[in-house]
């Protein structure tokens, strides 16, 4: 295809197309993306990046692969690594370094790839990341310890595993340029030395430009971009591959800085992420050359039975000395470790400029790292659920609760949720109640629940059923729309708007269906008037001696909110029609002078 136009547009909707389906089957978009790649380049001959996009095809890359770093970057918060078990650290750390040796020896000796190119793949290799992690960790639902050590290691590992990768490739690169091993030290260190200074410089002049407001509110965005991009653009100049070192040491200084606000910089970095993975992803596997994959045969099978069954395994086995993890444990984190964006992507770019140096076999890094990335994917998409449950490490039946908002409303019902011991976790981007639930030692986030931020960070796995109780409607149609489809709609609920009816013709029919939370009446407006006179949250058990129609006429006035049931799972009451039985425990709001009398 040489119409350039036609060709964009063909991979904007294809790009479209995957994400969507792997949304409805709940797998990685990298499966598809990379399917339709396979199958618009090598499969047809429809789509020829190299002829399609020229010389704009490496600089294209460069720059997707740094704003990507720099996103991933963004999430990597110090404050976060050091509450971390000590297997996620050494995962991270010995696991890395021994996950590279392995892989750099046998693709250098299973295949016969020159040892630069062999160190390179292995750097490249470590690297899992959230993209792939998190949709199977949504399907496995494995138990809470596990869930956290795979997030994190994924989370820290993108970043980190990059930077090794390209401090790898300075010292492969300028080693095959030189031949001079004290040569080859000396770029390595400048390119740490000017990476680091720049991006630290770059780093605090994004920040104060953001603090001091020296940007508008809608040019904010746009403003982190373009400096990204400078900062990359001029580290490149000074040298060669410092750029990626830089904007992800920018990335990584903005997140850990103090009193800074960057949750819009962060959503809006992570759609750019999603656009630029999305045809990154589609161009980089169109090129693969799926011949040459082929005719090494039977070694590239047994290098791909390596990376799953012996350098996983030995990192695993490494990194978890320190902490009692049983053999189902170990067996379990040994199985999963998918490759993603960051390893096709960073693959790609070395490939590009490794070639042009003139590397012997720099063209067989893509192929290799192509064919890693579609078996771990693959396989562990289709298996890891059987094996989570062979090994019997699936978590129990969820019973938590995810509560969109931390207002004064949402937090006093987390407070009664939690005093019936239910799991509780609130989420609300707005600072004032994230700090009040936070001194109310509730479990709390701190942001947009439905970015791609939340879903990396969040452990949902323990999460049954969903609330939408923010004032804002807006935010709550848009809760019951992404939550659905992770939990099913049945399992989702908002609580009614103040301004419901008059706006109904704005609101989708999904999330009119979805407002039956309490009786028709309680809308937000109401139940949050009642808290500030003095109304209270109280839970009763009912008994023989004293059940619903004995509570009924005790407390006249209350309005029923919750019902715990025999087996402890929360039932909401909806549209005012349930009853407790005895046994069971009825949460609701009582007026000030009957409060005492229910306890």
């Amino acid at each position: 295809m040489k119409d350039l136009a036609l060709a964009l547009s063909m991979i904007a909707a294809i790009s479209l197309a995957a994400q969507w389906l792997a949304w409805r089957l709940k797998l990685p978009a990298i499966l598809f993306l990379l399917l339709a790649g396979l199958l618009l380049g090598p499969g047809t001959g429809i789509l020829n990046p190299d002829q399609l996009l020229g010389e704009v095809l490496f600089p294209l890359v460069s720059i997707s692969v740094a704003i990507i770093l720099f996103e991933g970057a963004l999430t990597l918060r110090f404050h976060e690594i050091h509450g971390l078990v000590n297997v996620v650290r050494n995962l991270v750390t010995l696991g890395m370094l021994a996950t590279f040796a392995v892989l750099a020896a046998a693709c250098h000796w299973l295949l016969g790839i020159s040892l630069e190119v062999s160190l390179l793949f292995g750097a490249v290799m470590v690297v899992t990341g959230p993209t792939v992690v998190a949709p199977l960790l949504r399907t496995i639902k494995p138990r809470l310890e596990l869930d956290r050590i795979l997030r994190w290691e994924g989370i820290i590992i993108d970043p980190l595993g990059a930077i090794f990768a390209v401090l790898m490739y300075e010292l492969v690169s300028s080693q095959a340029s030189h031949g001079l091993a004290a040569h080859s030290l000396w770029l390595l260190c400048k390119t740490i030395l000017l990476g680091g200074v720049l991006g630290l410089g770059a780093g605090v002049a994004v920040a104060n430009a953001l603090k001091k407001g020296w940007l508008p509110l809608y040019l904010r965005k746009i403003g982190v971009l373009a400096a990204v991009l400078v900062a990359y653009a001029l580290s490149e100049q000074l040298q060669h591959e410092s750029g990626l070192l830089t904007v992800t040491v920018l990335g990584m200084y903005l997140a850990n800085k103090e009193a800074l606000d960057i949750d819009d910089i962060i959503e809006f970095k992570e759609d750019l992420s999603v656009i630029l993975i999305s045809a990154l992803f589609i161009l980089l596997a169109a090129r693969v050359d799926v011949h040459g994959l082929l005719a090494l045969g039977w070694p590239l099978l047994a290098l791909l039975l390596v990376v799953q069954l012996v350098a996983r395994p030995l990192g695993v086995l490494i990194s978890s000395f320190t902490r009692k993890l049983t053999w189902r444990d170990r067996t379990f984190l040994s199985w999963i470790a998918p490759r993603g964006i960051v390893a096709a992507a960073v693959s790609s770019l070395f490939a590009l400029r490794l070639q042009q140096a003139g590397v012997a076999d720099a063209d067989k890094l893509v192929s290799l790292s192509f064919a890693v990335i579609i078996a771990t994917v693959v396989l562990q998409s289709l298996t890891a659920r059987p094996v989570a449950h062979l090994l019997g490490v699936v978590r129990d039946k969820p019973k938590g609760v995810l509560i969109i908002g931390a207002n004064s409303l949402a937090r006093a019902m987390a407070l009664a949720l939690k005093k019936a011991d239910l799991p509780v976790l609130l989420a609300d981007p707005v600072w004032e109640n994230y700090r009040l639930a936070r001194m109310e030692g509730l479990d709390v986030y701190y942001g947009n629940p439905q970015s791609e931020q939340a879903e990396a960070v969040l452990d949902l796995s323990s999460i049954r059923q969903v609330y939408a109780l923010s004032p804002n409607r807006h935010q709550n149609a848009n809760a019951i729309a992404h939550f659905a489809d992770l939990f099913s709609a049945a399992k989702v609920f908002s609580i009614r708007s103040s301004q419901g009816k008059g706006f109904a013709n704005q609101e989708s029919a999904a999330f009119r269906a979805r407002q039956i939370l309490f009786s028709e009446d309680c809308t937000f407006t109401k139940l949050n008037s009642l808290l500030t006179q003095g109304w209270q949250i109280k839970g009763t058990k009912l008994k023989e001696a004293f059940d619903w129609s004995a509570y009924q006429e005790l407390q006249k006035e209350a309005l029923p909110l919750f019902i715990v049931d025999k087996k402890g799972l929360l039932n909401p009451i909806v549209n005012g029609d349930q009853k407790p039985d005895v046994d069971e425990t009825i949460i609701a709001l009582l007026p000030p002078q009957e409060k005492d009398a229910a306890g």
